[in-house]
């Protein structure tokens, strides 16, 4: 029983992390805690859940059978738990000075991050959907951690209104997929959709609509996306740059361990929900964005683009496709996080107003972080030598190689058309001065703001130019459902 608990110490270690903060937080003036310890506490409780993914790498065990704890498991494990690292080492000037209750909102993220692998790790459809809901309700709070912000307020309503509303269409699809099979594990569902005598073909296709619908509200992609770009405006933006990036990666997680394990035997009957999704959300998400004047709207619409990318994977899927998948979202999120953490230290030192033309002149006034910037949205669009270049490229390659070229054509046309809303801001940054006094005179960053952003900044090449590690244990990752 020890060896079992102690393959899920990473969730415990950041579970106990929280616990720590909040009881530091409710007691702080009894105690003598100032705010500083939260961040270095979430930073420890973050690295220290990732080393122990990494030792438990090349496990494949099944926990009380509704937990699997693999390779799969332990890239989620640690994709989230950096995310979570990198995040609060490039915020937590800016939570420290415009978040109140800041002990709450890093217990929160550390929440949210463990209900992320669960929905990765789970195997079993209600201990899945208990980790989706552990993600989207610490969210729901954390969006609002903007006390005195009326939008703030609004942002965390419409998402708990419509998050409600993409959760109650899930849990239908759930029990209708239930009722088909005849049981809520992964492996006896994928048994008995292989042996045709023993499902529900008409639960089963209302079950796939709702169930692929649910999962459409919780990625935003089109047509669910409408709550992203408020939510993303909102919200304070650290916790933006969570939704973008640990949030999208848990949901593609999870379609990767559902849709290439119990649902791989009816790909015939999802698959052309999956594609009409993917060429949908690719096509509105770049052609909206190119619009926008508010760089978290214009992001949230870049981010519904970039799910239509990896949904492709899941058109021909197969072991390469979706190791190609994971390989992009790997590049993608490093690259997202890299533009918000940016975004989070430009606006820790100037007025947020969350315009693009805030940007104006920042070249002059700060340029490593216009060249980080820069570098992000070049990523971003596709650009060589950085990694989503290297990461697109074999994601493209695997779906033209799986027969399915027009999508590719299609991917390849949005992402040019997406260079134009980058170079936006690029332009603003280069082309313009400051005449309007929109960011302050020359100003440096902190020691932890220039670890997280160059850190991420070096990532993003190195995946770029020698992406083959991270590709090489993205396949090892992906093997463990084939």
């Amino acid at each position: 029983m020890m060896n079992n608990y102690f393959l899920i110490l990473p969730e415990i270690s950041l579970l106990l992390t929280g616990m720590l903060i909040l009881f530091l937080d409710a007691f702080s003036k009894e105690l003598g805690v100032g705010r500083k310890i939260f961040p270095m506490l979430a930073i420890i409780g973050s690295l220290l859940s990732a080393l122990l993914s990494f030792l438990l790498i090349g496990n494949n065990e099944t926990l009380f059978d509704i937990y699997k704890v693999d390779d799969l498991t332990a890239y989620f494990r640690i994709l989230l738990s950096l995310i979570l690292c990198f995040l609060v080492i490039g915020s937590h000037e800016y939570n420290d000075k415009k978040i109140t209750h800041i002990g709450e909102y890093y217990f929160l993220l550390l929440t949210a991050t463990v209900g992320g692998i669960v929905m990765v790790a789970g195997v079993e459809l209600i201990t899945m959907y208990v980790g989706l809901e552990l993600l989207s309700f610490s969210l729901y709070v954390a969006s609002s951690s903007l006390i005195n912000d009326k939008q703030s307020g609004e942002a965390s309503l419409k998402y708990v209104l419509i998050g409600g509303v993409g959760s109650a269409i899930l849990l239908f699809g759930l029990s209708m997929i239930y009722g088909s099979a005849q049981s809520t594990f992964y492996n006896d569902i994928a048994i008995n959709f292989l042996n045709g005598d023993f499902f529900n073909l008409e639960f089963l296709l209302v079950g796939l609509i709702f169930l692929i619908a649910g999962l459409g509200f919780k990625l935003s992609a089109v047509p669910f996306h409408m709550w992203a770009p408020d939510v993303y405006q909102g919200a304070p933006t650290p916790v933006t740059a969570f939704l973008s990036t640990s949030s999208k990666a848990a949901v593609i997680g999870l379609l990767f361990r559902l849709l290439g394990g119990p649902l791989l035997g009816v790909i015939e009957y999802w698959q052309p929900l999956i594609i009409l999704l993917s060429v949908l959300t690719m096509i509105i998400g770049n052609l909206i964005a190119i619009q926008q004047k508010n760089i978290k709207r214009m992001l949230a619409y870049s981010s519904v683009g970039q799910i239509g990318y990896l949904l492709m994977a899941f058109v021909g899927l197969s072991s390469y496709t979706l190791s190609a998948a994971l390989f992009h979202l790997s590049g993608y999120l490093a690259t997202n996080l890299l533009i918000f953490i940016a975004i989070i230290i430009f606006y820790t030192k100037n007025k947020e107003n969350s315009l693009i033309n805030d940007f104006k002149g920042l070249a002059n006034n700060q340029p490593f972080l216009a060249l980080i910037i820069s570098a992000g949205l070049f990523s971003l669009a596709g650009m060589p030598l950085l990694a989503g270049f290297f990461t697109k490229f074999i994601l493209f390659q695997a779906i033209v190689q799986n027969g399915f070229l027009w999508i590719v054509v299609i991917a390849v046309t949005m992402s040019t058309i997406s260079l134009y809303y980058y170079l936006q801001i690029i332009k603003q940054m280069y082309l313009f001065e400051d005449n309007d006094n929109n960011c302050v005179s020359k100003w440096n960053l902190t020691p932890s703001q220039y670890i997280a952003s160059s850190l991420l900044f070096l990532l993003v090449i190195f995946i770029g130019i020698y992406g083959t590690p991270f590709y090489s244990f993205a396949e090892q990752s992906i093997m463990v459902l084939f």
